[in-house]
C-alpha cells in the first residue's frame, strides 16, 4: 500500500459506499419499556412519548435494519435518543438506567456488528462518581467508543468543575470522543414576560444555541488548554459557530471591552491563541438536514479533518431515510477532493475510535487539535 492514503483514488482499496453516521438515535429495547413506563408518571415527557411511538425506526431494531438496507455500505455509530439520562430520574436512580441503556446498546452491536460496528455510553450526568464508574464499565468492559453528554445537565453548565473529572478522563486516559447532543425544553421561554417557549422555538433556535454556548463555555473556561487531547463532537455542525465565525473572531479578540464588574481582559492574555482558534478545536457532523449551504460552511470553519458524517436519524418528516438520503446527496454536491470525502464518510470515525473495519484503507494522518501556534501543554 502507498505511504500516504491521500493519494489512492476512491473506491481503490475498498468499499465505495462505505459510509460511517456517527450520529444516529435509538432506544434499545428494555430501555425503551422503561421510560414509556416513566412517561406515564411525567407529563413533562408525555409529549415526546407520543412523537416516538410513530418513529418505529427509533426503536424497532428490525424496520431500523430494513430501512438501513436501501443505503448499501452505510453503517450506524448508535447513540441513546434523547432525554438525557439525568431528566428522567434522581441521581440516585440514574446509574441502574444509565447501566440499562448501554447493556441495550452493547446487545445490539454484538448481535449485528457488520450494521452497527460500534455504541457510545450514556452517563448518569447528575451523578459524578457514578458517571466516573459507568464510564469505566461501558468503555472497558462493554466496548463503548465514546460517550454522550448533552449541552448542560439540568440546567448546569458543563464547565462546572464537578464535571472536569469526565472530560479528563476521556481526554487523557481514553483518549476517545465526547459527543455533545443539545438539549432545552419548552420551558425555556422566548422572552422573560412569559412562562414558556411558543412555536417550538426553543428547539428550532434554541437548541443550536445550546450547542454554541456549551463551546463558549469550555473555551472560555479554559477547559480546552486545560486538556488539549480532548475530542468533542458537536451536534448539528457546531450549530452557530460556523456561520458566525468573523463575529466569534474578531468580536472576542475584544473580550472584555463589553463588561465593567469583571475583567475578562485576563483571559485573552492566558491564551495561546485567538479565541476562535479553539472553537475550531470542537469535531462537528454533518447532520444540518441536507442543506448544502450550511454543509460547505461547516466545513470550511473546521476543515475536513474535523467534520464526521451524522445524520440525526431518524427524526425526520420520513421517519428514518430523509436526512440520510439528503446529507449525501448533500455532501456528494460539494466535489470534495477523494481524501476529504473518505474522511467524511468513514476516515475520521475510524481514527478517532480506533475501529478496524474490513476493506478500509489504514493509516489516516492525525490532525492537529490545538490551534495554530499553542504550545501542547504537560499533563
Amino acid at each position: 500500500m502507498p505511504a500516504n492514503p491521500e493519494s489512492i483514488p476512491f473506491g481503490a482499496l475498498m468499499n465505495p459506499n462505505l459510509k460511517l453516521d456517527i450520529f444516529p438515535h435509538i432506544f434499545p429495547p428494555a430501555f425503551f419499556e422503561r421510560v414509556k413506563a416513566i412517561a406515564e408518571e411525567s407529563p413533562a415527557l408525555a409529549a415526546q412519548i407520543k412523537r416516538w411511538l410513530h418513529i418505529p425506526v427509533l426503536w424497532d431494531l428490525e424496520a431500523r435494519l430494513r430501512m438501513m438496507e436501501r443505503f448499501p455500505g452505510y453503517k450506524q455509530i448508535l447513540t441513546l435518543s434523547l432525554p438525557a439520562i439525568e431528566f428522567l430520574a434522581p441521581h440516585d436512580k440514574t446509574p441502574e438506567l444509565a447501566r440499562l441503556a448501554n447493556d441495550g446498546m452493547a446487545e445490539i452491536v454484538a448481535r449485528h456488528p457488520d450494521h452497527f460496528p460500534a455504541f457510545v455510553a450514556s452517563l448518569p450526568m447528575n451523578n459524578v462518581p457514578e458517571a466516573l464508574r459507568e464510564m469505566d464499565r461501558a468503555i472497558g468492559m462493554l466496548g463503548a467508543k465514546g460517550i454522550q453528554i448533552f449541552t448542560n445537565v439540568n440546567g448546569r453548565p458543563l464547565d462546572d468543575p464537578e464535571f472536569y473529572p469526565i472530560f479528563e478522563r476521556m481526554a487523557n486516559q481514553y483518549d476517545l470522543p465526547i459527543w455533545v447532543h443539545p438539549t432545552r425544553t419548552a420551558k425555556f421561554a422566548d422572552y422573560a414576560g412569559e412562562s414558556k417557549s411558543k412555536y417550538e422555538i426553543y428547539w428550532l433556535f434554541g437548541w443550536p444555541y445550546e450547542t454554541s454556548a456549551f463551546m463558549a463555555r469550555l473555551v472560555f473556561s479554559g477547559m480546552m488548554e486545560k486538556l488539549p487531547d480532548l475530542k468533542i463532537i458537536t451536534h448539528h455542525l457546531g450549530a452557530m459557530a460556523p456561520f458566525f465565525d468573523a463575529r466569534i473572531g474578531y468580536g472576542m479578540d475584544q473580550l472584555g471591552s463589553r463588561t465593567s464588574d469583571e475583567d475578562y481582559t485576563v483571559i485573552l492574555k492566558r491564551m495561546a491563541g485567538r479565541p476562535v482558534d479553539y472553537f475550531r478545536m470542537f469535531y462537528a457532523d454533518t447532520s444540518v438536514n441536507g442543506s448544502k449551504s450550511a454543509t460547505r460552511c461547516g466545513l470550511d470553519f473546521f476543515g475536513a479533518d474535523h467534520v464526521l458524517f451524522g445524520t440525526d436519524c431518524p427524526f425526520d418528516p420520513e421517519g428514518g431515510p430523509l436526512f440520510i438520503r439528503e446529507i449525501i446527496k448533500a455532501i456528494d454536491s460539494l466535489k470534495l477532493r477523494n481524501g476529504d470525502r473518505r474522511k467524511l464518510y468513514f476516515g475520521n470515525a475510524m481514527r478517532m475510535l480506533r475501529l478496524d473495519l474490513p476493506g478500509a484503507p489504514k493509516g489516516e494522518a492525525k490532525p492537529k487539535s490545538r490551534p495554530a501556534g499553542t504550545k501542547k501543554k504537560a499533563k
